[in-house]
């Protein structure tokens, strides 16, 4: 991740890797620059989500237009799944895949790119660190945060934020 943490891309190789992403993966095979690309797209969506976050109180986000549906459905497959420190078990064992793919599938056409790789951070107090981050579908990424926003758990992300940004009003202005 660290390779591309500080972007260095134009706008003309934004629009180029966004042109290439968006042909069907048939095209490709296992292509490693196709590769980068998705990596560099995850980790650009992950340093978004982070900064909004940071700059938004997280209960009053909206991630999708299906959120309502996504955190009924989550909370319903999964009531008892842990979501502010999460064990890459719960989504990547066998058994754990067995219980997603039915809660993934059903958002095939609501959720636009709902199967996309993500970056899923797996302590939600913590940043987007190669220590702390999974890949997950974008399904995933969107249940478990949307469920994070609205349960509390990303507040402290927002709450540090804040704190720092008053700390360095108050340093500038004394």
């Amino acid at each position: 991740m660290a390779a591309y943490a500080g972007g260095g891309l134009s706008a003309v190789d934004v629009r180029e890797a966004a042109a290439a992403l968006s042909l069907p993966a048939e095209a490709f095979g296992n292509d490693p620059a196709v590769e980068m690309l998705w990596a560099m797209k995850a980790h650009q969506h992950a340093e978004v989500y982070g900064n909004l976050i940071s700059a938004v109180d997280p209960k009053f986000l909206k991630l999708t237009k299906a959120d309502d549906q996504i955190y009924t459905e989550f909370r319903k497959s999964f009531k008892d799944l842990k979501i502010d420190v999460l064990d890459p078990e719960d989504l990547k064992s066998e058994p754990a895949k067995e219980k997603w793919r039915p809660f993934c599938l059903q958002f095939d056409g609501v959720v636009e790119d709902f199967n996309y790789g993500t970056l899923l951070r797996l302590d939600c107090s913590k940043g987007y660190t190669e220590e702390n981050t999974v890949l997950a579908t974008r399904i995933q990424f969107f249940a478990i945060e949307i469920a994070r926003n609205r349960e509390g758990y990303n507040s402290v992300v927002y709450n540090r934020a804040k704190e720092a940004s008053s700390f360095q009003e108050e340093a500038s202005s004394g």
